[in-house]
């Protein structure tokens, strides 16, 4: 529905607009539409930024966009002085101005077709189903094995927790016998799926330098989606 606003030539006009803008940066919204074209053709000139800092800080960047299709406004240009200046923008803004409601003389940015209404709203509704979808996180158990009895299981878990990863999340770990004097290391991981994939941690990070100088191999024992 189309905003409208009148008396912008004064102060109970300009505050009134101020004060609708407080909080928005456009008249409906975070685009510029035709309620800002003929918001901005209706106003002589720039909002003082001490009285009216919402309307001025629009009027700014509307003038960014729009400003070539009115010749005579500009940022900072004030239009005349006095009684005789004030007469000559009214007539100036009877001509460039379109008047209140009339659509249809108004066409810098088109209407939008069914088409393009339609795929703006799948648009939003893509941008909010993706804001509330989270990645899945998953929990994992892993044995790391040393190479032998004399490995230094200390340094090995210094190496292993020295990983870092977007998405890695070390945890609780202990030691395990296996045999023969040699222990294994358990230990928890939590993961974000999207982000950190097991295999590749083990190939390109675990068993490869520093950690293959005291690890041998990793073996999965559980894989839980939290």
């Amino acid at each position: 529905m189309a905003v409208t606003f009148t008396d912008l030539h004064t102060e109970a006009g300009l505050k009134s607009l101020n004060d609708f803008l407080s909080g928005k940066k456009y008249i409906s919204g975070d685009q510029i539409t035709k309620d800002d074209v003929k918001v901005y053709g209706a106003v002589l000139e720039q909002p003082s930024a001490d009285l009216y800092p919402n309307a001025n800080q629009w009027y700014q960047s509307v003038s960014l966009v729009i400003a070539p299709s009115f010749p005579g406004k500009a940022v900072g240009v004030r239009i005349g002085h006095g009684a005789a200046a004030d007469a000559a923008p009214a007539k100036e803004e009877a001509k460039e101005a379109p008047a209140a409601g009339d659509d249809d003389d108004l066409d810098l940015f088109g209407d939008e077709t069914e088409e393009e209404k339609k795929a703006s709203e799948q648009r939003e509704a893509s941008k909010a189903s993706t804001k509330k979808k989270e990645s899945g996180k998953s929990s994992v158990l892993m044995d790391i094995k040393p190479w032998d009895d004399e490995t230094d299981m200390k340094k090995l878990e210094e190496e292993v927790r020295k990983v870092e990863m977007p998405g890695l999340l070390w945890g609780a770990s202990k030691l395990v016998p296996v045999g023969y004097g040699i222990k294994k290391l358990q230990i928890m991981l939590t993961i974000v799926d999207d982000l950190v994939s097991v295999d590749d941690l083990i190939e390109e990070h675990l068993t490869v330098g520093p950690c293959s100088e005291y690890v041998q191999s990793c073996d999965i024992v559980a894989f839980n989606k939290i």
